[in-house]
């Protein structure tokens, strides 16, 4: 095995570097695992323009390898060896509070960045703080007693296993928050990666109607969410969305609002409280803007609004998320579109954001740094 490892790692905003890391020791209770993919998401687009920190960052939060080498005490606490090829959530747990005993690591203050200049998670945490290697825009990653993994099951390729995160996250939004269910009609803001998955997920619960809504930008991805399931889809820079909301529902509004939208600001989620149906509706949102001026509290209350805010996935929602992968039930190859290496991470963060520099048409871009 070699002693250095090459890692992209963001040294200013929307900037990158390939550097050298040394290859670290592994602890009786630790691992190491050989990357092989590093999913790309908006997330990424945003922390690569502003970032949160000045340090120095191996991006990469949606991680798929193998095990490369690993401690004795590892494999009998966590039950993995070495060649088995894992998924790993990007919280680094405490193991001991209440949200990591209900497998909810996402609320974990050990890894929770914003609150806890101390904390570890996977795309996140600074590359000054030794062992470098906590991200998966590098040859290897890093795995403390603390990482939190998943087999992949057999007959998924690693490149479709990159998909766990968003699907997921599709399955915490809609079933867990939105509660989506047999015979919901249910809005999908937002037809990125995150959208259609949420439309596979909303799909294989039955839910009757499935609308989703995109930019003149989307073509591509809107008409790969109707080969999802997807039933209408909305061009909301040529159509009017409300009014074609209603005609799609016959006036009732719909049940459940996912908004999957990234940067668009306070306009989906206003769209969404004024699709939703009469009375008790549910919206789940991300809305990560610092404020909401005029937000219409008055509609939502007066509507039996329930709003959601769309946080991550628990342990649960990653397990379903492998055995929906494996179920090979959705054409899903559709949505794993492009592949870059590591020297390419620029370009693939700007494609995935649909930015000047990118690759057209990108919806799931596949960082792979042995390329």
């Amino acid at each position: 095995m070699a002693n250095k490892v090459l890692a992209a790692v963001r040294t200013a905003p929307g900037k990158t570097e390939v550097l050298e890391y040394p290859m670290p020791d592994i602890a009786e209770d630790a691992a190491l695992m050989r990357m092989e993919v590093a999913g790309i998401c908006g997330t990424d687009v945003k922390l690569y323009e502003h970032p949160p920190t000045t340090d120095p960052v191996i991006m990469g939060h949606e991680n798929i390898g193998y095990i490369e080498k690993c401690g004795k005490e590892f494999t009998r606490r966590k039950g993995f060896k070495e060649g088995d090829l894992v998924f790993v959530e990007h919280y680094v747990m405490c193991g001991k509070c209440e949200w990591c005993h209900a497998g909810q690591y996402r609320h974990c203050e050990n890894t929770n960045w914003r609150t806890n200049p101390e904390a570890i998670r996977y795309g996140y945490t600074s590359a000054k703080r030794p062992p470098h290697l906590y991200g998966g825009f590098s040859q290897y990653v890093y795995l403390p007693w603390n990482a939190v993994l998943h087999h992949v099951p057999k007959g998924v390729s690693p490149e479709l296993a990159g998909l766990v995160t968003p699907m997921a996250n599709g399955i915490e939004w809609s079933l867990f928050e939105g509660q989506v269910k047999y015979n919901s009609t249910v809005l999908i803001q937002g037809p990125g990666q995150q959208g259609l998955s949420q439309t596979v997920i909303c799909k294989q619960a039955g839910a009757k109607n499935i609308i989703i809504t995109g930019t003149s930008k989307d073509g591509a991805r809107l008409e790969v969410a109707k080969k999802l399931g997807a039933d209408h889809t909305i061009n909301v820079n040529t159509e009017n969305p409300l009014e074609k909301i209603m005609e799609y529902t016959g006036g009732l509004g719909v049940d459940v609002v996912l908004d999957c939208t990234a940067g668009a600001g306070t306009i989906p989620i206003l769209l969404g409280i004024e699709a939703l149906k009469a009375k008790a509706g549910r919206i789940v949102v991300q809305g990560e803007m610092p404020e909401f001026p005029n937000f219409p509290i008055g509609k939502m209350t007066t509507k039996y609004i329930t709003m959601h805010s769309a946080r991550g996935h628990s342990y649960l929602a990653c397990e379903l998320a492998l055995e929906q992968l494996a179920s090979k039930r959705f054409p899903l190859e559709l949505i794993t579109t492009h592949k870059f290496g590591l020297n390419e991470v620029d370009k693939a963060i700007k494609s995935v954001g649909n930015k000047e520099g990118g690759v057209k048409d990108v919806i799931h871009a596949s960082l792979m740094p042995w390329l």
